[in-house]
């Protein structure tokens, strides 16, 4: 809410000065010119003051909406995405090298248009009782904007379709009171933001920082045109040689790249987030936060949640299929780590844009409250030895689109403070 005072001016002392002048007469005129010249003095300083003060505005004070450091502060706020319109990314040299062969005649045949009809319907009926647990968990629960993803848009460099904003994590990341917007690398996602716009814009002007990163042209020479994916074992030898389907051509990053620990983030070189986008945000959040480089043994790394997830002070899950390369580090500092199970989504499930280690990608309530899948029984176990309470919501066909509740979410306010964790 804004308030604006407004102050009007008048020249009613100034008649007054010339009838007295009048009724006088000579004798006092003197007298009268000098009431007139300083009351008609006023009276225009007065209606300057007036003018200038129609154009203030004064923010009404009051706590910033937008405040998170970390992963597992209590949960007040949350922006939930969206299935609806949801469309299949063009099969474009990006997605081809994110996404698993199997898939591939998925996204040939299917590359700019509507995902499965049925299945997306499960998809948002599943994300709206998300909502609802949530709400009733005491989480204030924000969306973006529906939008037409099925629009063909064509910029000097490129021509595509868009996808949907079903994962906010991924675009949206809170440092403190500051949303940053990331770049994106899929040129499927280039508009994406402008389904959180209406958002953002709210929460600026309560009060919130906004910054928006470099927007990458995404012409061709961002993506290695030539990258030689045909089996799993070239993306491991690929990715063991630092080579990915993202040149260093200009910045880029999904925000989903980087996971939070108060003064400390962490972030992996992954296909959609490059070294200069990692510098960016480097230089952007110095001194304050430290930037620190992970990486893992994993032969397709895109979006750090689904390996390398921490839900507690000092406390992270870390993938056993994907091992941290730089785990020692970790173990230093106090750190203690876990190794979730097997995941039990069956193999026969649609995963069109993720791995089954959707089953780690969870999202903390707080540091004794996690929600997780429904269906994954032996995650729920492991959290219940680590005396966390689970909030079971079953997102099974949302969870094809690529995202698990991480990744479906993006926290916007928790109740704490900015600390260090990591030494």
């Amino acid at each position: 809410m804004l308030r604006v005072r407004c102050l009007r001016g008048g020249s009613r002392g100034a008649e007054a000065a010339h009838l007295i002048g009048a009724m006088v007469g000579r004798a006092v005129t003197g007298w009268a010119q000098r009431a007139l010249q300083s009351t008609s003095s006023a009276a225009a300083a007065q209606s300057q003051r007036a003018i200038d003060e129609e154009h203030v505005t004064e923010p009404e004070q009051q706590e910033c909406p937008v405040c998170s450091y970390n992963e597992w502060d209590p949960l007040e706020e949350v922006i939930v995405g969206r299935a609806e319109n949801a469309q299949v990314p063009p099969f474009t040299v990006e997605v081809k090298a994110n996404t698993y062969e199997k898939y591939w005649p998925f996204y040939q045949k299917n590359g700019g248009q509507a995902f499965p009809a049925d299945h997306l319907k499960k998809a948002v009926a599943e994300i709206e009782e998300m909502c609802n647990i949530l709400r009733h968990e005491g989480v204030t629960v924000r969306r973006p904007e529906p939008m037409d993803w099925s629009v063909v848009y064509k910029t000097p460099d490129f021509t595509s379709s868009g996808m949907y904003a079903a994962m906010p994590r991924d675009i949206l990341l809170v440092v403190g009171n500051e949303i940053i917007e990331a770049p994106m690398a899929w040129r499927a996602r280039f508009f994406e933001y402008r389904a959180y716009r209406p958002l953002i814009k709210e929460y600026f002007r309560k009060g919130a920082k906004w910054t928006t990163a470099p927007k990458p042209t995404m012409s061709d020479e961002l993506y290695d045109q030539e990258y030689p994916i045909r089996t799993v074992e070239d993306r491991h030898k690929l990715a063991a040689q630092g080579k990915f389907v993202t040149t260093e051509h200009e910045p880029c990053f999904d925000a989903a790249d980087f996971i939070r620990a108060g003064r400390d983030l962490f972030v992996q070189r992954s296909q959609v987030t490059n070294f200069m986008g990692i510098e960016w945000m480097r230089r952007h959040l110095a001194p304050d936060y430290n930037v620190h480089i992970i990486s893992f043994k994993d032969p397709n790394p895109m979006h750090i949640d689904a390996t390398f997830n921490i839900i507690g002070p000092g406390l992270v899950l870390s993938n056993p299929d994907r091992p941290c390369q730089q785990i020692e580090m970790f173990k230093k500092a106090g750190w203690t780590i876990v190794k979730p199970p097997t995941p039990l989504i069956p193999d026969d499930h649609p995963l069109w844009m993720s791995s089954k280690w959707l089953s780690m990608n969870v999202l903390m309530l707080d540091n004794k409250r996690v929600m997780v899948d429904a269906n994954e029984t032996t995650i729920q176990k492991m959290f219940e030895s680590l005396g966390i309470k689970t909030v079971k919501v079953n997102i099974r066909h949302a969870n094809s689109l690529g995202g698990g509740f991480h990744c479906w979410t993006t926290d916007v306010r928790r109740r704490g403070t900015l600390q260090s964790y990591f030494h």
